[in-house]
């Protein structure tokens, strides 16, 4: 049980640690001030979620590993994140896209979460989910004001969610880590929040304008087993080389 709980945290941590650091790199480049700021006010709510669900992964662990060990020591087989969220950030549609399907998984997922037998991760989950729910409220009316937008804003608001959505997939499936948590009440079948999801973003994109992408297709997966892309080592070549380069510094 304790490594299945170990292995599910780092789940749900690297998923918003690895996210948060994509958004960061819009620092500074936001298409306007008001989205550069939001954009990274989402990102530390992000990465304020990783720092408490990677303190309790590395407690879990019980050798020594600490959130910051975590973060800046793991190779990229060593992350648990789905394959989304280490998608590049491309233009800013692609950005929205890959936030807005994340969103609306995040928000049903914090809220099975409140419930979890495991006290620390329903109080995680408490927290975070009323950040979500502003996440999500954002990226929903950005989906919106874009795809029913110029036609230009629509164009690429379209190609991003056709391009993003295979990744998408990799969120409801399931596997030996899932069902451990599942059958201890401190988890959720991600298989069962997949119709919920689908409905809220077929409302979206409805209301945006967008069709929604055809069913079947090709589907990445292995994020959560350690199988990723190319972008995430880059991503972490980035993100960790101050900590490799001179372990142990501190402010």
């Amino acid at each position: 049980m304790s490594a299945a709980r170990h292995e599910y945290l780092l789940r749900l941590g690297d998923n918003a640690l690895i996210l948060s650091q994509r958004l960061g790199e819009w620092c500074g480049k936001g298409p306007a001030l008001e989205e550069d700021m939001a954009l990274t006010n989402v990102a530390l709510d992000l990465l304020g979620q990783a720092r408490l669900l990677l303190s309790l992964a590395a407690e879990a662990a019980g050798n020594g590993a600490d959130e910051d060990s975590l973060a800046y020591h793991r190779d990229d087989r060593e992350f648990r994140n789905v394959l989304l969220v280490e998608q590049p950030n491309g233009n800013y549609a692609d950005t929205l896209a890959r936030q807005f399907l994340f969103d609306a998984w995040s928000s049903l997922a914090l809220r099975r979460l409140l419930t979890s037998s495991d006290a620390a991760i329903a109080a995680i989950a408490e927290k975070a989910v009323k950040e979500v729910s502003y996440h999500l409220r954002r990226s929903s009316d950005l989906m919106v004001r874009l795809g029913d937008g110029s036609e230009r804003s629509h164009a690429m608001l379209q190609t991003a969610i056709d391009k993003v959505w295979p990744y998408s997939h990799e969120l409801f499936i399931g596997d030996a880590v899932d069902a451990e948590m599942t059958a201890a009440g401190i988890g959720f079948d991600p298989a069962s929040l997949q119709d919920e999801w689908l409905a809220y973003v077929r409302e979206v994109f409805a209301e945006a304008t967008l069709k929604l992408p055809a069913a079947g297709g090709w589907m990445p997966k292995g994020g959560k087993q350690g199988l990723h892309s190319e972008h995430l080592s880059k991503l972490l070549a980035e993100m960790q080389v101050l900590q490799r380069s001179h372990p142990g510094a501190s402010w």
